[in-house]
Formats: C-alpha cells, sequence, structure tokens
C-alpha cells in the first residue's frame, strides 16, 4: 500500500514538473519573439524598411524619420479615411491607394524609400584610375 501511494506521489510530480517545464519554456519563447520584434521596431522603420544606421546619416535621424515622415499611425489614419470615404469622392491619389489596397497590394508604400533619403547628395563614385591610364 505504501508503495502504491509513493509510486503514484512520484508519477505526479514528475508529471506536474513536465507541464510546468513546457509552459515556462513557451511563455520564454513568447518573451524572445517579443524581444525580437522591439528590437526590430527599434532598428528599422517600419514602414520602409530602412535600418537605423543607414537613416542616422541623413539630417534629423532615425527618430524624426519615423515620427513624421513614416509614421505607422499616419499611415493607418489614411487607410481609415479612405474606407470611411465614398469613393466617388476620391481624388487621384486615392484612387490609386484604393485599388491597391483591395487588390491587396501594398506597392503604394514606400519600400526602401525615403523622401528625405532621396533629397540627400550621395558620395560621387571614384573613377577607376587604371583603366584611365590606358
Amino acid at each position: 500500500m505504501m508503495f502504491d501511494m509513493s509510486f503514484f506521489f512520484f508519477v505526479i510530480v514528475i508529471l506536474i514538473s513536465i507541464v510546468q517545464g513546457l509552459i515556462t519554456d513557451s511563455f520564454g519563447k513568447l518573451r524572445n519573439q517579443e524581444e525580437a520584434k522591439n528590437e526590430e521596431m527599434q532598428t528599422r522603420c517600419f514602414i520602409c524598411g530602412l535600418q537605423k544606421e543607414k537613416l542616422e546619416e541623413i539630417p534629423h535621424g532615425f527618430d524624426q524619420h519615423t515620427q513624421k515622415e513614416h509614421h505607422f499611425a499616419h499611415y493607418m489614419f489614411f487607410l481609415m479615411h479612405l474606407i470611411k470615404k465614398p469613393e466617388t469622392e476620391f481624388t487621384g491619389q486615392e484612387s490609386h491607394v484604393w485599388e491597391q489596397y483591395m487588390a491587396q497590394k501594398w506597392d503604394f508604400f514606400p519600400v526602401a524609400e525615403s523622401f528625405r533619403h532621396r533629397k540627400t547628395p550621395q558620395p560621387l563614385a571614384v573613377a577607376n584610375t587604371e583603366s584611365s591610364k590606358t
């Protein structure tokens, strides 16, 4: 009788430990995924995808870019504006974005582009001196 009780006690303790370990591991994975998302949001523009280092090279930097030029909420507010606005009142640009949105094409997002980044002068490439000597 005592052997049966101790067997069930140890089996229950082991099973509870396994379940607790699985739960702890699952929450650890979720925490790591959340940290990776936060790191991505802090080092890359959500709208255009440009890296923070690249945007720090231009005037006003990454923070100004993500808060003013490519603020996520501005794009969502614009899409909500299009959803609520009658299609007969769309401007040309709104019609284009609406057609892209309805076709689930995201070509209207400026992928790897930024107005300020485009206006910043790029360094000139150095000519190959070997080819000019011949």
